[in-house]
């Protein structure tokens, strides 16, 4: 029985023994993690909405400034991340300071005015509203939120001026224009420049109208130098009513702003165009990126693509063609000597000497008429 005993007492230390070893060889037991809060994703931020306004002097119609502004809308428009609006027929001076601050105060992030009367109610309604941005048309105003923006459509001038003079009989030119202010002024310089480089006895009768856009005006105008023996009609108009003056007269004419063939095609040689999309989208992308910065001037050239040549009228001939062609390959190319001197005025005076090109401060304060010009610069 003792026997017995001892055997059970051996076992049971022997059993209590291996259970203490068990014990401290089983891995410890881990508490089971409670899965990590899932963190609330932040809202994601839209995209921010580009609002552009855009106000025009003249109806949008079918041709014309306006209509070549608005076509540059629609290219800002069809940015995804933008929405536009805009107001036409909006007279220079009370009406537009209104207008443009009617935007202003409806939230627009950036605003386009569109021509040269619109500069100081642009400078006065962009010091009530510094938060927005403001872009002005061919002036020359600018402050911390306010920009200039322009094109070198005296290029442009330059190539229908060399069309006209090679296909003048009468070496007669007809030029009806707005106002005698620089961008104006300018122009009808280049095209006359152009006219004279390949008809040195062309010359170029101005006739001033004093209005951007009034076709009954304007056509008047234009009959008025058909009567002087003009056989060719440019302008610096809104309206194609010069083109149709022209048509009327047999004679033939050179549009502005837009393709204007469709209104006179039998009289239309080409027009000095606007392609003013790719700037405005330049300008929408630097709004969105916050790059946009006032106090600055933008002018583009034909090498950016902003201004051009509609294309030639059937009736101009293939050499007059190709060498007006040539004359804009080096234009595009950046090569522009068109107000290299040496350059007279009316007088006969030279005020681009030989050697010299006419800086941009003085193209753009231009108040002078070149030789070759009938009229004053009043």
């Amino acid at each position: 029985m003792k026997k017995m005993l001892k055997l059970f007492v051996a076992f049971a230390a022997m059993a209590l023994l291996l259970s203490l070893v068990a014990c401290g060889e089983a891995p410890q037991e881990k508490k089971a993690e409670e899965p990590a809060a899932e963190k609330a994703e932040a809202p994601k931020e839209e995209p921010k909405t580009i609002k552009a306004g855009f106000v025009y002097v003249s109806p949008v119609g079918d041709a014309g400034y306006s209509y070549a502004h608005d076509l540059g809308r629609k290219a800002v428009d069809a940015l995804d991340y933008t929405t536009t609006a805009f107001v036409e027929s909006v007279p220079e001076g009370a009406d537009s300071e209104r207008v443009i601050r009617n935007m202003a105060r409806k939230g627009f992030d950036i605003i386009f005015t569109t021509s040269f009367g619109y500069m100081d109610p642009t400078i006065k309604v962009a010091k009530e509203f510094p938060e927005v941005d403001f872009m002005h048309c061919s002036g020359f105003k600018k402050a911390e939120n306010v920009n200039n923006y322009f094109g070198r459509i005296y290029q442009s001038r330059y190539l229908t001026g060399m069309v006209s003079g090679a296909m003048t009989k009468t070496n007669k030119l007809g030029y009806v224009a707005a106002f005698p202010i620089p961008e104006v002024i300018r122009g009808i310089n280049a095209f006359a420049l152009g006219a004279r480089e390949v008809n040195p006895d062309a010359e170029i009768r101005v006739v001033w109208t004093k209005t951007w856009y009034d076709p009954a005006l304007e056509k008047d105008a234009a009959k008025s130098l058909l009567d002087a023996g003009c056989d060719v009609i440019a302008q610096h108009q809104d309206s194609p009513a010069p083109q149709e003056a022209a048509q009327e007269a047999g004679a033939y004419s050179v549009g502005y702003n837009s393709d204007m063939s469709s209104f006179a095609p039998k009289a239309h040689l080409t027009s000095a165009i606007w392609n003013w999309g790719p700037m405005y989208v330049k300008m929408i992308e630097q709004v969105k990126n916050g790059t946009w910065k006032g106090d600055q001037s933008m002018w583009w050239s034909m090498q950016d693509g902003v201004v051009d040549i509609a294309p030639m009228g059937p009736m101009v001939p293939e050499d007059v063609k190709a060498k007006v062609n040539a004359r804009k390959a080096e234009l595009k190319a950046g090569k522009d000597t068109i107000f290299a001197g040496p350059i007279k005025n009316q007088k006969g005076e030279v005020v681009i000497a030989e050697g010299t090109t006419a800086p941009d401060g003085d193209l753009l304060g231009m108040t002078w008429f070149v030789e070759g010009v009938v009229g004053t610069t009043e």
